[in-house]
C-alpha cells in the first residue's frame, strides 16, 4: 500500500509513533489537494458523524478496517484492590472495536516482516 508511508510520515517525523487528527488533515490536504481549512473541516465532519452514530448506540462499520460498537455492561460486584472490601461497579456503556479480517491480516503480515 503506497499511501501508508505518506500518511504516517508526519507522525514518524515527530517521533510520536501516533497518528493524530492533524496528521490525517495533512494527508487529506496532500493526497486530495483540498486547502488545509477544507481538509480540516472534512476530517472534523467525518469524526463528528462517527461520534453521533456511536452516541446513538448504533454500530459503526468501516469496511476493510473494523467495527466499533457500544455495548452495555451490567452492574456487578467487585473488590477494592487497596482495602479488599466489596464494592458495586455500576452499569455503564463501553466502546469496543473488532478489527476486520483485512486489518488483522495486514497486522499479521507486518509482524512477520519485522515492521
Amino acid at each position: 500500500m503506497d499511501d501508508e508511508s505518506t500518511i504516517g510520515a508526519e507522525s514518524q517525523k515527530t517521533g510520536r509513533g501516533t497518528l493524530t487528527k492533524a496528521d490525517i488533515v495533512e494527508a487529506v490536504h496532500d493526497k486530495v489537494g483540498f486547502p488545509r481549512k477544507e481538509s480540516s473541516d472534512l476530517v472534523e465532519l467525518i469524526f463528528e458523524l462517527m461520534k453521533q452514530t456511536l452516541e446513538k448506540g448504533d454500530s459503526l462499520k468501516l469496511s476493510g478496517f473494523g467495527k466499533f460498537e457500544v455495548r452495555q455492561k451490567h452492574a456487578r460486584r467487585g473488590r477494592n484492590p487497596q482495602t479488599g472490601g466489596e464494592i458495586e461497579i455500576s452499569a455503564r456503556k463501553v466502546l469496543t472495536f473488532k478489527p476486520s479480517q483485512l486489518l488483522k491480516s495486514a497486522l499479521a503480515s507486518r509482524d512477520e516482516s519485522g515492521h
